[in-house]
């Protein structure tokens, strides 16, 4: 795992969810949601994104069928990712995203936040399990505290 500031996404066809964490400290956090369905607006947000920020990774949720195969959102999520490094020069990272969406939900529902408000939220929190799990997942193959 590379060091510094990472950026995580949760692709969807109408919303990209964005969390961002520092990998010494291995804990994410929501950022926010990207809202645009044209790619150059979406590619537009993540660059400002990226000068921001300066991460020195990317990660992006992998959807997957329950018994791990691969559907249709799964190829456009490959296909991100390799835009995302074509575009950006940084390397990307794919993480299985099977239930972060639904876990987004529960964390949400369990706030207390109306239904509306998790809906803003939802993308974002999903991109931060992503990004959590990536820390875990790193940090016990390097021995390392989480």
């Amino acid at each position: 795992m590379l060091e510094g500031t990472i950026l995580a996404f949760d692709f969807g066809i109408k919303r990209i969810g964005v969390a961002i964490g520092e990998s010494r400290l291995g804990q994410a956090r929501p950022m926010s949601t990207i809202s645009a369905e044209d790619n150059a607006a979406r590619f537009a947000a993540i660059g400002k994104l990226i000068s921001e920020w300066q991460p020195a990774q990317l990660v992006v949720g992998l959807p997957r069928a329950m018994d791990g195969g691969e559907y249709e959102m799964t190829s456009r999520c490959r296909r991100f990712a390799h835009q995302l490094e074509g575009r950006f020069k940084l390397p990307v990272a794919l993480v299985d995203e099977r239930l972060t969406s639904s876990e987004a939900e529960s964390r949400l529902s369990e706030s207390g936040l109306n239904w509306q408000a998790r809906k803003q939220q939802l993308d974002a929190v999903a991109a931060q399990i992503i990004l959590q799990d990536y820390f875990d997942v790193q940090h016990a193959t390097l021995g390392e505290p989480a």
